[in-house]
């Protein structure tokens, strides 16, 4: 596994990889359970975050540059997170809204919110899969893994950049 780190706007980001993929990227001052092996490789897929997090943060569509990720989660998490990935930059949703979304792929719906809830707070990529991007139903800032602070910096940032 390789690793490397990246100075952001909101501190260094910790990102690993795996291969050809992104297996990780988060706020090295959030509790992380990563597993490093060698520091600060460059390998393929952590080029690319590179490049994406330096069009992210210049305010730049950073879409343009392809990040092959692997989500080491469950099915369920993946299917949530395939929601997360779909919400437009400058945009949010609700946790609620995703469970609607799933709603008809889950047997069980009576604790789906809360399924919804942790499958966005154990998001490996943060940024990339925007989780940010969720908010509580009452449009509050709820739970985020690299902190409140910094999930309304970046919901402030894309809000800046989309009226530009």
């Amino acid at each position: 596994m390789a690793y490397y780190e990246y100075q952001s706007p909101l501190g260094i980001t910790g990102m690993t990889s795996k291969g050809n993929y992104l297996t990780a990227l988060y706020f090295v001052d959030q509790k992380s359970d990563q597993k490093i092996v060698e520091k600060q490789q460059l390998t393929r897929p952590i080029k690319a975050t590179i490049q994406w997090l330096d069009l992210y943060f210049a305010g730049k569509d950073p879409n343009a540059v392809i990040v092959p990720l692997d989500l080491a989660v469950t099915n369920f998490r993946q299917r949530v997170l395939a929601v997360v990935a779909q919400v437009p930059y400058g945009k949010h949703i609700s946790y609620g809204d995703i469970s609607q979304a799933l709603q008809a792929d889950v047997p069980e719906p009576k604790n789906l919110s809360q399924a919804v809830g942790g499958a966005v707070g154990h998001n490996p990529i943060l940024l990339i899969v925007p989780c940010h991007r969720i908010v509580g139903s009452d449009g509050s800032l709820t739970g985020y893994a690299g902190g409140l602070e910094r999930k309304k910096w970046l919901l402030d940032f894309e809000a800046q950049q989309v009226k530009l």
